[in-house]
């Protein structure tokens, strides 16, 4: 076990070795690497924090429920308590009819129509804000409660949520589409890179192979100098995606006060960054790989 450690510990100064062996080469390779990664990792904190302005900028999402008119306050009492138990509903207002109907006559132009009704026309209501604010969910929760004794009409507010989840599903398939394309961009220059270091290493590698070294122990600083490509070129594009979220926080925060929102442009949080981190040391694994799988044999 600590031959294989130390095995994996001298791989990786090798690569860091043929890394730093060529500066120049390899600072452009990371620039190239991280502004293409920075693509897709931008158009991901954008789609998060345009989610993020829609949740304070609009209303939440909420459910009128609408008892019969013949409905007794015991009957409502009885709703309100089956409602407070649904595991589906965070929190309910009830909303009497008087109140309705108190409300209605003092706006303006309803009064004297109201006056001459026989009876309030207005039922028992209660608003209900649901736990899960996904269309689908709340469809579901319309359709339970619609169901219960005395309840007469739902009425759900989701209108404004399916065009929002709409919008959102097409920013990140456009996100996972750039980054698919620009991965494959990755994959590319890696497999470059390690192949050129193959065909320059090529004697070391025959010498290595007379003296009985396996496969594996030559594939194994290859693989650690792209997945070190990778991962590099990965904190790049998290670099360049902080400092531009930096530089547009300002105008952004000035143009949101124009519309009186409350707003602040945010980087980046952990699990993209460490999704973006793992994903560029794969798939600089990934090129490395199957550039050693073509061109190691030949060498």
């Amino acid at each position: 076990m600590t031959a294989w450690l130390h095995q994996h510990r001298d791989a990786l100064l090798l690569a860091l070795r043929r890394l730093t062996a060529t500066p120049l080469n390899t600072l452009l390779s990371l620039l190239a690497i991280g502004i293409a990664l920075a693509l897709p990792a931008g158009g991901q904190m954008l789609v998060g924090n345009a989610l993020q302005l829609a949740k304070n900028a609009a209303p939440a999402p909420q459910i009128s429920v609408f008892l019969s008119l013949e409905a007794s306050r015991q009957t409502a009492s009885e709703v309100e308590a089956r409602l407070t138990r649904h595991p589906g509903i965070r929190s309910l207002r009830f909303v009497a009819k008087e109140d309705t109907l108190a409300r209605m006559k003092s706006a303006e132009g309803l009064a004297d129509v109201i006056e001459v009704l026989p009876r309030n026309p207005f039922p028992d209501a209660f608003v209900v804000d649901p736990k899960d604010e996904a269309p689908a969910a709340m469809e579901d929760l319309a359709r339970e409660l619609k169901k219960l004794p005395r309840v007469e009409h739902v009425q759900l507010d989701s209108a404004w949520v399916r065009r929002l989840d709409a919008l959102l599903k097409l920013g990140r398939t456009g996100v996972m589409l750039l980054a698919a394309l620009l991965g494959v961009g990755l994959v590319a220059i890696t497999f470059n890179t390690i192949r050129l270091q193959v065909l320059t290493q090529r004697a070391e590698i025959d010498v290595s192979r007379l003296l009985g070294a396996t496969d594996s122990y030559i594939r194994r600083p290859f693989l650690y100098l792209g997945t070190l490509q990778g991962l590099l070129g990965g904190v790049a594009a998290w670099a360049i995606v902080w400092a531009a979220t930096l530089w547009l926080r300002a105008p952004i925060g000035d143009l949101a006060q124009l519309y009186n929102l409350s707003f602040t442009l945010h980087p980046l949080d952990a699990a993209d960054s460490a999704t973006l981190l793992g994903l560029a040391a794969a798939l600089g694994w990934g090129g490395a790989a199957l550039s050693l799988r073509q061109h190691l044999r030949d060498a």
